[in-house]
């Protein structure tokens, strides 16, 4: 008789608060996971020989995964091998409040409930670090060069400070009040944004470094700001990285539009999270209230939804 047997794993959204785009060029970028926000899988035990994989995008067998999933696809096959269990029988299902392409982490967030998933079923061990580096497997796929940012902070409990290949740290954030994060209705364009910084970057070498060191100023200008609650400080530094991220080229007309709009609506200051050329922006708010109202107003000016986020988070032990 057939027994059946699950498991589940579980990781949330990330924003990024500042420090986008230098970040893949060694400077530092500070992320903060919105634990509310999440992505589940969960696996079961089936009779069939075709491992099944059921999400938003494709309910079918994960051979036949479409090439804008094979990052997951790689991700599972690499693991399954790695432990000898290509020959397992399971259907995986993928639940997720993220919205995808808008700079959240969606498809970290989802490699990482995946891994975790896997590793219950099956009840193998799985530390933090390995952890991140089968993450990085499925983001390179879908990103080519990924910072590690967003892995890190869907797999962590606290908001992250990190330096590419040099820093990974949870940092305490004592700040009053809140961001209020929008989704400009724009499907995010990482890959093309990176891409396009990255050609800037070749063809105008000194300007384009000029930013990306102006950006690790405001950062680290951040990360003071934060610890010491200088919440009206916080909001200048959002909108000065938003005129350098401007400058980048990663902003767009209707992105700007609404950062402008939120300003006159009680944010202290915002600008664009993530690779942006649309996906989400947030804003730097003095208290829920004023976030609240101010995410009405902004969805009669197209933002489909928008989430609100204490600042006040405090660093604690990772769990996987």
């Amino acid at each position: 008789m057939f027994s059946m047997h699950s498991a589940r794993g579980r990781s949330h959204a990330k924003i990024i608060l500042i420090g986008e785009h230098s970040v893949v060029y060694g400077k530092p970028a500070i992320a903060l996971p919105l634990s509310e926000v999440t992505t589940r899988v969960r696996i079961s035990s089936v009779p069939s020989p075709i491992q099944m994989i059921r999400s938003r995008y494709f309910e079918g067998a994960i051979r036949q995964m479409p090439h804008t999933m094979y990052g997951l696809q790689h991700l599972i096959s690499l693991i399954l091998n790695e432990h000898h269990a290509l020959d397992a029988q399971f259907e995986l299902t993928i639940k997720s409040d993220l919205p995808a392409e808008r700079g959240m982490g969606s498809s970290a967030a989802t490699a990482v409930a995946l891994i975790r998933a896997l590793y219950n079923y099956f009840g193998w061990k799985l530390s933090h670090t390995e952890l991140l580096q089968l993450a990085n497997v499925s983001e390179i796929d879908m990103h080519g060069t990924p910072s590690g940012l967003d892995a890190a902070t869907a797999a962590s409990t606290n908001p992250i400070w990190m330096v590419k290949d040099r820093e990974l740290t949870p940092i305490p954030i004592k700040m009053d009040g809140c961001l209020l994060i929008c989704d400009s209705g724009i499907k995010g364009r990482t890959s093309e944004a990176v891409a396009s910084v990255r050609t800037r970057l070749k063809n105008a070498p000194h300007e384009t470094n000029q930013v990306l060191d102006k950006l690790s100023e405001l950062t680290l200008a951040a990360k003071e700001q934060l610890a010491k609650n200088e919440i009206c400080g916080l909001g200048k530094t959002f909108d000065k990285a938003q005129e350098q991220l401007r400058s980048l080229g990663v902003s767009t007309q209707k992105l700007d539009h609404l950062i402008h709009a939120s300003r006159t609506l009680g944010s202290l200051g915002s600008k664009l999270t993530g690779g942006g050329r649309g996906g989400c922006f947030i804003c730097l708010m003095p208290d829920q209230i004023t976030a609240k109202k101010a995410g009405a107003q902004l969805k009669k000016l197209g933002v489909p939804q928008t989430w609100v986020q204490p600042l006040a988070l405090r660093a604690k032990e990772e769990v996987n």
